[in-house]
């Protein structure tokens, strides 16, 4: 996909309605036609603490995510927007921006720890985004992960029972950023100065006693431990202490925002574009666009017929989706160059075989490049048999043309004899002999014929053949005409 043709703004690549996610056939579209690897950022969060406004600065623009004013939130679903990396040549940023957790206008809805299960699964960096501090009440808050490791555990094998056995799954989860906005404190610790990093590991420590809410408070904890190895955090100053561009934080200025939050956006932005990762899926299979999509519609299904988005299924569709993709490319391409290479009919059958084995080579080389986890060779199998017909295909039409061309150069050949036969040029004494003297001509000028092909044999003799009757008669009129000469003497 070109960079000229980059979404101009954000489309809904999930919509959330009546507790039913559906994926938008306009943001498939799009994504069909990326074929660079992509580098997702997912933003998740509860509802309206600016989540839009900060992938809005990922984006380099003011507007675009659409931005709530009031207590309402705007996102509903998940919101996709792709364009060129800023820094990674020929890949392609997508910014996911996820509806808001636990908004009280959804009610009961079921479906936010499956938005944010998505966010998790589709992303190679996931930001989540709270506000004012790190306290037990956020951790409390970001209790989808532990939804999330419990849905995996209960879809683990029956002796599983710990975060710990879904370490495979987890190998291929995003890298974390927890982005604290509207931060009030002063970043001490013990009276000493410390990171961001340093806060944010600080109040991850488990705290200390047996009790069930203790246990409780300290489950999100060890999920983040075991969920996100890598972490990161920012903390940002209100964009601005003007309430009024407060609530139209989106058509402030830059230089109407605090200098502060300037250069925390800044280091946001700047470590995302540099660490955020090409999402990749095991064995290192990288993920372009159009896999994207594959994934979030095999994601989706999973979710709407009640399973678990389960990784190894996702691949294995890719795989079987990309592989008879990579099989019908490879048949065409073999298609195409005999149908360019081919000269019907050929001279011999090895001609034919020759031009058939390069282009079987050719075609097993673009398969080979466009396929993937096809480790018992059963798309490659799929592929040699469809070529197989091609090449029954091709051998019948090069005897039908052979048969043809030949029956023509039979009939321009036997045209000037079939004429000397019907004025009786034969029906003379010595008639017989005469007529195979012409015969033996048109053999000889029929052999000269270049590329009558494979059936060249087979049609003289069945012409030949033809002719026997006209022989015969020749030569019973030759010696009715001898017997009328014996009785005349």
């Amino acid at each position: 996909m070109a960079c000229g043709s980059m979404m101009m703004g954000p489309i809904c690549l999930v919509e959330n309605q009546e507790n039913q996610l559906t994926v938008n056939p306009k943001a498939l579209e799009i994504l069909d036609k990326i074929s660079q690897p992509v580098v997702v950022v997912a933003i998740a969060g509860l509802y309206r603490t600016g989540k839009s406004y900060l992938m809005n600065r990922l984006a380099g623009q003011n507007h675009g995510f659409p931005l709530g004013s009031t207590v309402q939130s705007k996102t509903k679903g998940i919101w996709m927007w792709c364009m060129p990396h800023p820094s990674k040549p020929n890949h392609i940023l997508v910014l996911l921006d996820t509806e808001g957790l636990g908004d009280v206008e959804k009610g009961d809805s079921n479906n936010d720890s499956w938005i944010f299960a998505l966010a998790v699964l589709l992303s190679s960096m996931l930001v989540y985004n709270s506000m004012g501090t790190i306290n037990n009440q956020a951790l409390e808050q970001l209790h989808y992960v532990t939804e999330l490791a419990n849905l995996i555990r209960t879809n683990s094998s029956p002796s599983s029972g710990e975060v710990d056995d879904s370490a495979e799954f987890v190998s291929f989860f995003p890298d974390f950023v927890w982005a604290v906005r509207d931060f009030m404190l002063e970043l001490e610790l013990d009276g000493r100065p410390i990171t961001e990093d340093e806060y944010l590991e600080n109040a991850l420590k488990l705290i200390p006693g047996k009790s069930p809410q203790t246990q409780n408070c300290n489950m999100a904890r060890v999920c983040i431990w075991k969920f996100f190895p890598k972490r990161k955090c920012f903390v940002f100053d209100q964009p601005t202490h003007n309430k009024n561009q407060l609530l139209h934080i989106d058509e402030a200025s830059e230089d109407q925002l605090e200098k502060s939050f300037q250069e925390q956006s800044k280091n946001f932005c700047s470590y995302i574009f540099k660490n955020a990762k090409t999402k990749t899926l095991r064995e290192g299979i990288i993920v372009t666009g159009k896999r994207l999509g594959t994934l979030v519609v095999t994601y989706v299904k999973a979710i709407n017929s009640g399973a678990v988005p389960c990784l190894e299924n996702a691949v294995t569709t890719l795989a079987q989706l990309e592989n008879s993709a990579a099989v019908q490319k490879a048949a065409d391409h073999y298609s195409e160059q005999m149908d360019q290479r081919v000269r019907l009919p050929t001279d011999t059958l090895q001609e034919l075989l020759d031009l058939h084995a390069a282009c079987e080579r050719e075609a097993i080389e673009i398969f080979m490049e466009n396929s993937f986890k096809d480790d018992k060779r059963e798309f490659q199998k799929k592929l040699l048999e469809t070529i197989q017909e091609k090449k029954g295909d091709f051998m019948q039409q090069n005897k039908e043309a052979s048969t043809k061309y030949c029956q023509a150069q039979l009939k321009q050949l036997l045209e000037p004899l079939m004429k000397d036969i019907s004025k009786g040029t034969f029906s003379v004494p010595g008639g017989h002999k005469l007529y195979l003297e012409e015969m033996d001509k048109f053999e000889q000028s029929y052999k000269l014929v270049p590329r009558k092909g494979v059936k060249a044999n087979e049609v003289l003799q069945s012409s030949l053949k033809s002719l026997a009757a006209t022989e015969e008669s020749i030569l019973q009129a030759e010696s009715a005409l001898s017997a009328a000469e014996k009785k005349v003497a």
